[in-house]
């Protein structure tokens, strides 16, 4: 699972900021594209989709526009994964999105943040993990932030803010998102 030990930072006006700037100039002109498209474009979008990952978006897979990230190739989708429209997903701390994942619109799944202490919050970039495991609904609104994985066949309820790791098979809500309930067999 995800933690801090995982953590990416990158430090401003290095080399690595001015690759991750570029980054996110060539993920805002692919989405700018794909978010022209409309619900009957799904091959368009998936072709746009893949090429904004850096790998092939099995066909199986439905994202709806629009859609918003500030990069794009740290994203892993899986099979039968459906995102609902007006998402972002920011992935510099690495997102992985497994097999049968639907997302709900208006999810906010955010990987990056910046230091707490207020001399270094314009200084560094940190990017840590989030894993969404296989069966996962993420409820309208919800918000996940960096370093958390939700595990198999959970379900995030709509306008939750998960901050730690979900255990398999719950319900959570809130914000901060807490267990609610076990759910399923």
């Amino acid at each position: 699972m995800p933690n801090d030990n995982f953590a990416t930072m990158i430090f401003s006006r290095t080399p690595e900021s001015a690759a991750m700037l570029a980054n996110i100039k060539r993920a805002m002109a692919i989405t700018a594209r794909l978010n022209r498209l409309t619900f009957n474009d799904a091959d368009e979008i998936r072709a746009l989709f893949s090429e904004l990952i850096g790998k092939k978006v099995d066909e199986s897979s439905l994202l709806i526009p629009p859609f918003y990230t500030a990069g794009g190739d740290e994203i892993r989708v899986g099979r039968q994964v459906f995102v609902n429209q007006n998402c972002t997903f920011y992935d510099l701390g690495g997102l992985d999105i497994r097999d049968d994942v639907m997302i709900g619109p208006n999810v906010s799944i955010i990987t990056a943040g910046h230091p707490l202490e207020p001399s270094q919050r314009r200084a560094a970039t940190i990017g840590k993990p989030i894993v969404i495991e296989k069966g996962v609904w993420i409820a309208a609104g919800a918000i996940i932030i960096g370093g958390v994985t939700v595990g198999e066949h959970s379900v995030v309820a709509a306008g939750s803010v998960v901050t730690k790791d979900v255990p398999a098979k719950c319900l959570v809500g809130g914000n901060p998102a807490r267990v609610i309930r076990s759910i399923g067999d």
